[in-house]
């Protein structure tokens, strides 16, 4: 593929469900559509196959993935299938699309808040019939799983975040952030303007090397579909305008659950200091640091990220 060369945007309503992903999309056979919360959901969900260091004593260990701001499912796609081997028979590792990403539908502008998310992805839990012990965000789904735990602290035992999105980006205040944001999404064109340029190669490339993190050919080329819809676009942008991370910084002092900050060093997109101060916050916290690598860590070294969530979880 040439720097010239656009890509295909992700298909609004395709006649079966099977066509709405590309030919080339990761775990297509673990994919599964769920309505929930008024939404259409994209869920990969992957079977425990009982592994080496499966614990079962009281009953299944359903494992939820959340993806950050502007990705999607297949993020965690070599994460995935590896935590399932090591989970008992009956256990699930759940990977959904977050509310208006990839191939899930987007609900009000009150649904891509921070709380509005937590609670949809709440109600999707409750569909798919789990109570989830561990939650591991990346970005903004670390964000996303602390709500969460923070209004349900009876069920989540274990969260991590891997780069948490503790901070609005650059450090700045909401005041600037917010409106920023919001002007560009209200503005119609943006979204289909950002979506054009990006579809091609040379953009693509140097957005994702923005984060720290270098991505083989086959991993860049999953963001191709994501970054040239306008669809997807213009949700991460009414995201943006929605979030308000302070409430939860301000809760994060009571959150119950083991939380494990994982930082790479290397992150561009959401500097360590984020969850250092996530750390001030939360006294309890344990922080792991990886030299190296990224913000998109666990698609660049998946191995290395598995090796530390082995430690964690075992």
């Amino acid at each position: 593929m040439t720097g010239a060369d656009p890509v295909q945007p992700l298909r609004a309503a395709p006649p079966s469900a099977a066509d709405r992903l590309p030919p080339c999309w990761p775990h297509r056979s673990a994919s599964r559509w769920v309505d929930a919360g008024g939404l259409t959901w994209h869920v990969q969900v992957f079977e425990g196959q009982g592994g080496p260091q499966t614990s079962s004593e009281d009953g299944a260990r359903d494992i939820v993935l959340l993806h950050g701001t502007g990705a999607s499912a297949h993020s965690w796609r070599d994460i995935a299938p590896a935590l399932a081997r090591r989970l008992p028979p009956g256990a699930r590792v759940i990977v959904p699309d977050l509310p208006g990403h990839a191939f899930t539908a987007r609900p009000s502008d009150q649904g891509l808040s921070l709380p509005g998310m937590a609670h949809l992805l709440s109600t999707l839990l409750q569909v798919l019939q789990a109570r989830p012990r561990v939650l591991i965000g990346h970005s903004a789904g670390a964000a996303v799983a602390a709500r969460m735990a923070l209004d349900d602290p009876a069920s989540v035992k274990t969260l991590v975040s891997l780069n948490g999105a503790w901070l609005p980006p650059a450090g700045q205040g909401r005041w600037f952030y917010a409106p920023l944001a919001r002007l560009f999404a209200l503005n119609p064109w943006v979204p289909h303007v950002f979506a054009f340029h990006a579809s091609h190669r040379g953009p693509l490339e140097r957005l994702l090397a923005s984060t720290g993190s270098r991505l083989d050919r086959a991993g860049i080329d999953l963001y191709a579909p994501l970054v040239s819809d306008r669809r997807h676009v213009a949700a991460v942008l009414a995201m943006m305008t929605a979030w308000d991370l302070r409430p939860l910084l301000q809760d994060l002092p009571r959150l119950t659950p083991a939380l494990h900050l994982v930082v790479a060093e290397g992150d561009r997109t959401v500097p360590p200091r984020t969850s250092e101060e996530a750390a001030r916050r939360q006294p309890r916290a344990v922080l792991h640091r990886l030299p190296g690598l990224g913000h998109l860590a666990h698609e660049e070294a998946p191995a290395v990220v598995l090796e530390l969530l082995d430690r964690v979880l075992a």
